[in-house]
């Protein structure tokens, strides 16, 4: 265990100001995350270095398909979540107990050095890396100063001050908007929509961002939801990916699977206000990168081909955004 940071005391015992759900811990209990616990008045954090996973894998699948895309980035999660999703994806980690290992901030980097000259970086991803915060705070300036990127995949569930501290460190994060509507958030995930776009509003002007939502039948997927969540990411900048994904029934959600119909309407829609939305969990080529000018395809992802120059149209010479550079 380690002390957390951000806390302080409370009439009830600790106020964690981690995130927004804003904990008040009593002696002995944990928070929300269930990985903050009070002990004596001071609150110690109960995952640092506890490792439930890690495998080097194509950056692509975060997903970030803007950043460095063909590379490939060591990746490493912990156990715990500061929300309570019906529909999780890795509900085993997030919301029960696994097993873990003991992994230090040295071994995490010296791991992702070894991993290979593909390897760019770090991502701290599988469960939420928020609740992993000490960790992950220690391990981002360790590999920082190493020349690796580090990279973020997460629910966005974080206040500005934590934040903030670690953005200087962070290359790229893969943030998930759930729905675009705050009652999703509150019966289905145990959250706020107003806080995850403060993430995204905050983090898209001082690293790259892009954007996930899992469609979900009946539940997020209206026209109007898809259009009011493209417009405001266009809004902040039309050069964000948006990565519109397919849904299966997991954990406690049994809603059936997302039609691939669905997934297409939402891209089509989100077309209009964004240049580069993806479709992922289904065959097509929703994987593709297009020219938003001229429509050439220009990175075709599962044969790993590039008809890019200079990160330009060969066809119309219409600048295409990338951060980093190209692998394929």
């Amino acid at each position: 265990m380690r002390e957390a940071k951000f806390y302080k005391p409370h009439a009830q015992g600790i106020l964690c100001e981690l995130c927004p759900q804003h904990c008040v811990i009593s002696a002995g209990r944990t928070g929300y995350c269930r990985v903050r616990r009070n002990l004596g008045g001071v609150l110690y954090t109960e995952n640092y270095a506890a490792c439930t996973g890690y495998a080097l894998d194509p950056i692509e699948k975060k997903p970030l398909y803007h950043f460095y895309p063909g590379k490939m980035i060591f990746s490493i999660g912990t156990w715990g979540c500061n929300f309570s999703c019906q529909f999780c994806q890795n509900w085993e980690i997030a919301q029960a107990s696994p097993a873990t290992q003991e992994i230090s901030p040295e071994q995490a980097v010296a791991m992702a050095k070894r991993a290979g000259p593909g390897n760019i970086g770090i991502a701290y991803t599988y469960s939420e890396p928020g609740v992993w915060y000490e960790y992950i705070f220690d391990t981002a300036e360790l590999a920082h100063e190493h020349g690796l990127k580090n990279v973020l995949v997460t629910n966005g569930y974080i206040n500005r001050e934590p934040l903030a501290a670690l953005l200087p460190v962070v290359a790229a994060m893969n943030i998930d908007v759930k729905a675009f509507n705050n009652d999703f958030y509150r019966k289905v995930c145990g959250g706020r929509l107003e806080s995850v776009k403060a993430t995204v509003e905050f983090a898209a002007s001082r690293c790259h961002v892009e954007i996930t939502t899992l469609i979900i039948p009946g539940l997020n997927d209206s026209e109007h939801e898809i259009r009011e969540l493209a417009r405001w990411l266009g809004g902040l900048d039309a050069d964000i990916p948006l990565h519109f994904s397919r849904y299966f029934p997991r954990y406690k959600l049994e809603v059936p699977p997302t039609p691939a119909a669905t997934l297409e309407r939402a891209r089509t829609i989100a077309r209009e206000y964004l240049n580069y939305v993806y479709v992922g969990n289904m065959a097509g080529d929703g994987m593709n990168t297009y020219c938003p000018a001229c429509g050439m395809l220009l990175i075709e992802r599962l044969r790993g081909a590039s008809a890019l120059t200079d990160k330009q149209c060969p066809k119309c010479g219409q600048p295409i955004y990338i951060a980093g550079e190209i692998a394929f």
